[in-house]
């Protein structure tokens, strides 16, 4: 991964089953910032049997009775159609990516030049599948919802078995909107303590708050559901981020970026300069003859632009002063 944070807008399939808003989807997510923008590709009938029924959350923003497999029939994009998206995002200037759900997708995906292979949560514990992606080499991203620590170690060993060494782990809460008392991004540090690798999170919650206190807690990569309009038809549009809200996430997440610095504790270039006149000083509190013992009844400390710093107090103490001083004057030695 790179030094900062990769923003991975989530278009998903809320392109509806359309290229046309596919591709508006991806030049939106250039504007907004995002790094990447992450579809999902599957033929349908290599990933779900005829009628498995939607999970409620679908159901309901979808207005419908139909089967997952109706559903997802209907959002499918071919091949073909991914191939001329990749082409758009080149030209735009965005990294395209895409999770792939079904081994031929997979391979699809690699050849078309994918910069990492994404892993939805639905395949924790998928270890013949995770052991295919493994063989494939790239870079992965795990997503971690719906699973337990042991579910995740379970997917890490399928994954290395396969070959991967370059994964990241997203904590994940697998719930569309998630409510914030479910978010629970501590968990992200007990991912990165259990397995040592680089951990992120994919967010589902409404607002931006989860995503930029992610970063500020090492966050390495973020994900966002992302939509043109939370008010278009679809399973997935109502628990995503419009355009301007995605904005205002990355730039938030570029200033708190900056804000972590370094870690090291020593005073800025600016604070240098403001010291200089801020921070208190050793001065005389009435005259002082040269070579008079300096008491402590002879100095204070108060602002002053010249004289030694207060923390040089006790050396100060008991020295022999070097010249005069009138009252108020910065103390030397």
């Amino acid at each position: 991964m790179k030094e900062k944070c990769l923003i991975i807008a989530e278009a998903g399939v809320n392109h509806n089953g359309n290229i046309n808003i596919a591709k508006k989807l991806c030049l939106a997510a250039k504007e907004a910032g995002a790094d990447v923008v992450k579809f999902q590709t599957w033929v349908t009938e290599k990933i779900i049997t005829p009628n498995v029924k939607q999970a409620d959350y679908q159901a309901e923003n979808t207005g419908n009775t139909q089967s997952q497999f109706d559903m997802l029939k209907a959002l499918e994009l071919s091949y073909d159609e991914f191939r001329e998206i990749k082409r758009y995002c080149d030209e735009i200037g965005i990294v395209f990516a895409s999770t792939a759900d079904e081994p031929d997708s997979l391979d699809f995906l690699v050849a078309l030049g994918i910069p990492f292979i994404k892993i939805g949560s639905g395949e924790i514990g998928n270890i013949p599948y995770l052991r295919y992606m493994g063989t494939k080499k790239n870079p992965v991203i795990l997503s971690t919802g719906m699973s337990s620590l042991g579910d995740v170690e379970i997917s890490l060993r399928a994954l290395r078995d396969g070959g991967a060494t370059d994964i990241t782990l997203l904590h994940c809460t697998t719930s569309y909107p998630c409510p914030y008392d479910d978010v629970n991004l501590k968990a992200m540090d007990t991912l990165r303590n259990a397995f040592g690798i680089e951990v992120g999170f994919s967010d589902h919650t409404e607002g931006i708050e989860a995503a930029i206190a992610a970063v500020a807690r090492g966050a390495r990569v973020i994900e966002k559901h992302f939509t043109l309009d939370r008010n278009m038809e679809g399973p997935d549009h109502k628990a995503s981020t419009e355009p301007n809200e995605f904005k205002a996430m990355v730039s938030a997440i570029r200033n708190v970026e900056s804000a972590l610095g370094n870690g090291i504790k020593q005073p800025t270039c600016a604070e240098k300069e403001i010291s200089q006149v801020v921070l208190k000083r050793i001065v005389a509190c009435r005259d002082i003859a040269k070579g008079q013992v300096i008491r402590e009844e002879d100095i204070c400390v108060k602002r002053n632009d010249v004289g030694l710093p207060a923390n040089t107090w006790d050396m100060v103490l008991g020295s022999i002063s070097h010249r005069d001083y009138k009252k108020d004057e910065g103390i030397e030695l």
